[in-house]
């Protein structure tokens, strides 16, 4: 392992620079000038992504490259906070610092645990005091309810697991996987009775919710977060496709294969897979 070097605070206050130029108000880039926080955040959502298709990659400078990526979009946020009167990148580093230090008293101030268990209890009643400042300082939404911080506007799955783990504070949770992988097959067998039943295209949706929220609960139960079992599983598909359209000499979009070609196709990318991963 490589001896990590120490932060280079230059390099921070380059692009700190870099951004100051392309808000300048007078010369700046205009593109960069009309952005607000609420326009940049579907851009900071694909930049999240990206930074989770970079690991995928492997390759570290792809993640290095990314990272960069998503730094650049919280200077922008702190640029304009700052251009507001509001706060600045060093309020974003000194926040979040005060709020680590504070969240591991076993790391900082000597603490002492018993147990895992006992040092998870401290840290969830250490976040649940900070949501009440939070909301001291109407910064919560203003909805009530045990999770109305768990914000709706998160990935569903990303939001599934959220809201399991509130729920299993008070003990209401599953304790063992097998019973959820019931759970699982029970919500599949009523959409399939919502189906051969014609009961209608919303009762159908409601089924495939409770199912999908059944898969995310067994995730949170086999320790395996969602959004990234998802994210693996749709790059699986991507490229088994792309190698079955070879396969089959596909070209464009409107050939016609019937079932049996395409299915043995398919199964021939998942065996040549099989011999990759089997091969010493």
């Amino acid at each position: 392992m490589t001896k990590p070097k120490p932060i280079n605070s230059n390099a921070i206050q380059e692009l700190l620079d870099v951004m100051d130029q392309l808000r300048h108000p007078t010369t700046g880039c205009p593109w960069d000038l009309k952005q607000t926080w609420q326009s940049l955040f579907s851009f900071t959502l694909e930049e999240v992504y990206e930074v989770g298709a970079a690991i995928d990659t492997g390759k570290p400078e792809a993640l290095c490259d990314e990272l960069g990526d998503l730094l650049f979009q919280i200077v922008f946020y702190s640029q304009i906070a700052k251009e507001q009167g509001h706060f600045d990148l060093n309020t974003v580093a000194g926040t979040v610092s005060k709020k680590m230090i504070r969240r591991h008293p076993h790391v900082f101030e000597g603490k002492k645990y018993e147990s895992e268990a006992e040092q998870k209890q401290d840290w969830e009643s250490i976040k649940q005091k900070e949501r009440e400042q939070l909301t001291d300082f109407n910064v919560a939404p203003k909805t009530s309810g045990h999770f109305s911080d768990i914000l709706q506007s998160q990935p569903s799955l990303m939001r599934s697991v959220k809201l399991k783990k509130r729920a299993a504070q008070f003990g209401f949770d599953w304790h063992e996987w097998q019973p959820v992988a019931e759970k699982v097959r029970e919500e599949l067998d009523e959409v399939i009775e919502c189906i051969t039943e014609n009961q209608g295209q919303e009762r159908i949706e409601e089924e495939v919710g409770d199912l999908l929220l059944s898969v995310a609960n067994l995730s949170h139960q086999l320790k395996v977060e969602p959004e990234n079992a998802l994210r693996k599983a749709n790059n699986k598909f991507e490229r088994r496709v792309d190698r079955l359209r070879e396969i089959l000499e596909i070209s464009g979009d409107g050939a016609e294969y019937n079932d049996e070609a395409l299915d043995n196709a398919w199964q021939q990318v998942k065996a040549e897979e099989k011999l990759k991963t089997d091969a010493p």
